[in-house]
């Protein structure tokens, strides 16, 4: 089996919870809840001002985070692309994850997978390994990352629950050379927050929940991303981006 990495060049930065005016009460928790992820990412750049015109990098994480990457790297008048990376569920419970994997094989697995055969493990690891190479060819038609190196990247997803695929995408940055990672996203428990503190150089979180349960719980409007709407955002990010 393939060996869970843990970055050594982990940098702690601050997590900010960025409250906004405008927000609407949510029922369960009293916070803001979104109309949807473009309200969401709309919002989140705002909360991401100081990165304006600063050539930042944004990779929005798949399916979910494509929209809310959009709006942040349209805002920011940033480069924009999509990084790969899959939970790796339990067997029996696939809503579930006992880690995650990213598309260079940066594989995050926590302490809840001892219980799994190894030949299980390896087993879930190879099929996303193949899910991973679909969705590069299918939603970044093959096209390879942009250069991470040196550059300041702003890793976006529409939320964080266990954080799994967030950990591995910020371990492909920083192998890659990124100079400065900032997590971002609209909502996340406060335990997940603190962790990517220690992982990323800067984590921006609007909402975090005082009784977080599931990302869907700040969005009115949550519905699964498919491949033809994530392809078609993409696609017009590159029509508004020729060069």
């Amino acid at each position: 089996m393939e060996d869970a990495l843990r970055d050594p060049h982990c940098r702690a930065g601050p997590v900010r919870a960025v409250k906004e005016k405008d927000g609407a009460a949510h029922p369960y928790y009293g916070g803001r809840m979104f109309e949807d992820r473009k309200d969401a990412g709309k919002k989140l750049a705002r909360a991401l001002e100081e990165y304006r015109d600063r050539n930042a990098l944004v990779l929005a994480i798949p399916r979910g985070g494509i929209e809310v990457g959009y709006e942040v790297a349209s805002y920011l008048n940033a480069d924009f692309s999509i990084l790969v990376a899959r939970k790796l569920p339990y067997p029996y419970e696939p809503e579930a994850g006992f880690g995650a994997i990213a598309e260079d094989g940066s594989t995050y697995i926590s302490d809840a997978a001892g219980f799994i055969p190894q030949g299980v493990v390896r087993d879930i690891i190879e099929e996303q390994k193949q899910e991973i190479k679909r969705r590069v060819s299918v939603l970044r038609r093959g096209e390879p990352l942009p250069e991470i190196r040196g550059r300041t990247v702003i890793l976006v997803d529409d939320g964080l629950a266990m954080g799994s695929t967030m950990r591995t995408a910020i371990m492909l940055c920083r192998k890659r050379g990124a100079g400065r990672i900032i997590v971002a996203v609209p909502v996340a428990g406060e335990e997940v927050a603190a962790v990517m503190r220690g992982l990323a150089d800067d984590v921006v979180v609007l909402e975090v929940p005082p009784f977080f349960q599931a990302v869907a719980q700040v969005y009115r409007n949550w519905y699964d991303v498919t491949d033809g709407e994530a392809v078609g955002i993409i696609e017009r990010w590159k029509r508004a981006h020729k060069s």
